[in-house]
Parts: structure tokens; C-alpha cells; sequence
């Protein structure tokens, strides 16, 4: 019953979102931090109506302030409400064209600003990723990305696209990991908890001084880093809660 009357609430939330957020990208197309305000529109009030409990450290992310690569792991599209309520300013997301044509959500997506790549395409992918490394070079705007490229609710991670460390390559900006822990798997909306994330930043990974040879070591280095960090965030959840809230 809970869980019934959680997914309504949060339906009912998600298509006043919707609208709103058109109505403000509307106002002011593609702006920069459009992005960052429709995801905070979605997830707030959506982690008190599902019953998350978060345990949220980012320091390293947040005192960052200049422009980067933020890659995440990939989880559930509870990931939308999870993660989009610790988008820094000026930061859009990256994802495939198809999602434009989502009845309102994508036109949303789109009009936020969002960054649409055409996987299909490898000639249009390129051109998108060139264009999108001039936005981080020029814009002051940072880039948000799964780079799993779909969802993994499982143990350990997907293997990595090559996407977003040829962005970062090619901006030379540093790539920021934002592990979350695996909450997928053991989400229950009929418990008054419904399940306990946990989220931490690792430090930044420059990559001004690296090449196009390095990208395999960049990205075996980055999944390498986030693993371990989930790795240990799953650890420590399933200590008792009273060990868990004081890490």
C-alpha cells in the first residue's frame, strides 16, 4: 500500500515538474543552468516522497570551480532524483538523441540545455563531442555523464564508453568520479526507509597533460577508483545504522 501511494505521489510530482520546468527553459532556452534547476525540481521533493535517506559527502566536487567531466555510475532512473540534487552550477548532462522525443520529458531535456549525441552515428557522435569540448573550454560549463551508457542495478559497474574521457582529453579539463552506492538492488518503496544511499566525490583527475595514447590507462583509472569507492560505500551500509550514521 505504502509503495502505491508512494509511486502516485511521486507520478503526480514528476508531471507538475515537467511543466514547471518547461515553463522556466521556455523563459530562457538552453541556458547553462537550466540543467541544474529542473534536476533539483525533480529530485527534492522526490527523495522525501520515496523515503531515501542520503549520506552525501562532495567537497571535492563542490570546491572545484572551474569546469569538468563529472562521470557517475548508472543505476536505476531513480538516478534522476538520486543524483540530480548535487548538480553544480552551470553543469549539463550528456545523453542519447533518442531521449528528445520523449513525450514532455525530452523536449524538457532538450530545451534545459542538455547535451543530445547520436550514438548511431560515429560521424555525428565526433562532431557533438568536438562541440561539446568547446562549450567546456569557452562556456564556463561543466559536463555530466554516465559513462556505463545504460543502466547496471547489479553488482560492480558496466565497462566504461570511451565518450566522456575523449571530452575531457580533448577540453583538457579533469574528470570528477561520483560514486554512488549500490541502492538498486535492495530499494523497497513499502518500507518507511526505503533504502539508504550513500555518495561520495573522489578527487579530481587531470588530464591537461595527457594525450590521446593515455586513454585507456585514463579510463581504466577512473572505473579502478570507482570501484573501490562503492566497493567500501556498500560496506559500510550494511553495518548496523547506528555505525553507519557515524562514518
Amino acid at each position: 500500500m505504502l509503495a502505491f501511494l508512494r509511486l502516485t505521489l511521486l507520478g503526480l510530482h514528476c508531471a507538475f515538474a515537467s511543466a514547471f520546468g518547461l515553463l522556466l527553459t521556455l523563459c530562457r532556452p538552453f541556458h547553462p543552468d537550466n540543467s541544474r534547476l529542473c534536476a533539483k525540481l525533480f529530485a527534492w521533493p522526490a527523495l522525501r516522497i520515496m523515503g531515501l535517506r542520503m549520506d552525501i559527502r562532495i567537497e571535492a566536487l563542490l570546491e572545484l570551480k572551474r569546469p569538468c567531466v563529472i562521470i557517475a555510475n548508472h543505476q536505476s532512473n531513480y538516478d534522476l532524483f538520486v543524483i540530480g540534487g548535487l548538480i553544480p552550477p552551470r553543469t549539463v548532462s550528456m545523453g542519447k538523441k533518442s531521449l528528445k522525443w520523449l513525450p514532455l520529458f525530452g523536449q524538457l531535456y532538450w530545451l534545459a540545455g542538455n547535451v543530445l549525441i547520436d550514438r548511431d552515428n560515429p560521424r555525428n557522435a565526433r562532431r557533438s563531442l568536438l562541440a561539446t569540448a568547446r562549450i567546456l573550454q569557452e562556456r564556463d560549463t561543466s559536463i555530466f555523464v554516465f559513462p556505463e551508457g545504460t543502466r547496471h542495478p547489479g553488482e560492480g559497474m558496466l565497462p566504461f564508453k570511451k565518450g566522456a574521457f575523449q571530452l575531457a582529453l580533448a577540453a583538457g579539463v579533469p574528470i570528477v568520479p561520483l560514486c554512488v552506492s549500490s541502492y538498486a538492488g535492495t530499494l523497497d518503496a513499502n518500507r518507511c526507509v526505503a533504502a539508504r544511499i550513500a555518495i561520495r566525490s573522489l578527487a579530481p583527475i587531470e588530464t591537461s597533460s595527457l594525450t590521446s595514447a593515455d586513454l585507456g590507462q585514463l579510463m581504466e583509472d577512473c572505473r579502478s577508483r570507482m570501484h573501490d569507492c562503492i566497493r567500501d560505500l556498500d560496506a559500510q551500509l550494511q553495518a548496523p545504522v547506528g555505525e553507519v550514521e557515524a562514518l
